[in-house]
């Protein structure tokens, strides 16, 4: 309640980082949140565009979470410009309803996709939750059971905008990798000059760059930090190689769509073989 009578003295956010999970999103909210003309909500994660009951509280309680004017009129003080002002949740990309929500509130949002080889991601994300949630399944059972409960799940997302499926970020290690359909339901909300994409790889090999890159598309001055860290890394036992070339597999034709969308070639994980048409049932299905 103190933070909402403060509501017309905060700035509203011009950019996001929408995600994807597990792909440097952290290290980058650290990179942006340290640069002298960026203003970053508090938490990192404010989760309003995904999840329905956070939504359900209006703009004013999202604007709550973000600096204060003050803090502006400082930046454009000492830097001649006016700041960039978002937040970080990588759960954005893959909501059905975050588009359109975004778009609600401003059309002129800026948003940043981070995105990585979808095998590894989708691991990696297995990996976190048997370290921090308790996964008891293996990884091919847990994507023998997305392939099952997910399809159900997102359709009662889609029926119901005031549903949100407690396991989302939990159980959907190939659908926050198809990256062609999810940048697509962006797509139909946002013009393409409005979204960056860039990939783990680049961000990880060259933050310096990848940061530069950003200053560009937020029209922000250039600064460079003296060190780039990465931030909530962990270590794990490699991928099963059935599992690796099953994802693969799964992901080829998106992974295709992602490179034809794009107009460059992504150095992610190819089979040996001809994929197989994706099933139906894991078709993501926008609003509009």
């Amino acid at each position: 309640m103190v933070r909402r009578a403060f509501v017309p003295f905060r700035l509203r956010p011009n950019f996001l980082v929408i995600g994807a999970q597990k792909s440097g999103t952290t290290s980058l909210q650290r990179y942006l949140a340290e640069h002298p003309a960026v203003l970053c909500a508090t938490p990192k994660e404010v989760h309003y565009f995904d999840i329905a009951h956070h939504y359900a509280y209006g703009d004013g309680w999202y604007v709550s979470h973000f600096p204060f004017w003050n803090r502006a009129r400082r930046v454009q003080r000492r830097l001649g410009t006016r700041p960039a002002v978002g937040e970080a949740t990588p759960d954005y990309l893959l909501h059905p309803w975050a588009p359109k929500r975004v778009h609600a509130f401003d059309p002129r949002m800026k948003l940043i996709a981070v995105l990585r080889d979808p095998v590894e991601r989708a691991y990696s994300q297995h990996q976190m939750q048997v370290r921090k949630y308790g996964e008891t399944l293996s990884f091919e059972e847990a994507l023998d059971r997305e392939e099952v409960e997910f399809p159900i799940e997102f359709a009662r997302m889609l029926e119901e905008t005031t549903y949100t499926w407690p396991a989302d970020r939990r159980r959907s290690y190939v659908a926050r990798g198809s990256y062609a359909e999810l940048l697509e339901r962006w797509f139909r909300f946002f013009p393409r000059e409005q979204l960056l994409v860039l990939t783990s790889e680049e961000l990880w090999s060259d933050p310096a760059a990848a940061v530069r890159e950003i200053e560009s598309f937020l029209d922000i001055p250039a600064w460079l930090e003296a060190t780039y860290p990465h931030q909530s890394t962990g270590r794990y036992e490699p991928m099963p190689s059935a599992a690796r070339e099953r994802l693969a597999r799964v992901f080829e034709p998106h992974n295709r769509r992602l490179e034809e969308m794009l107009g460059r070639e992504l150095a992610w994980t190819r089979p040996t073989v001809e994929a197989p048409a994706l099933e139906p049932s894991l078709a993501l299905v926008a609003p509009t």
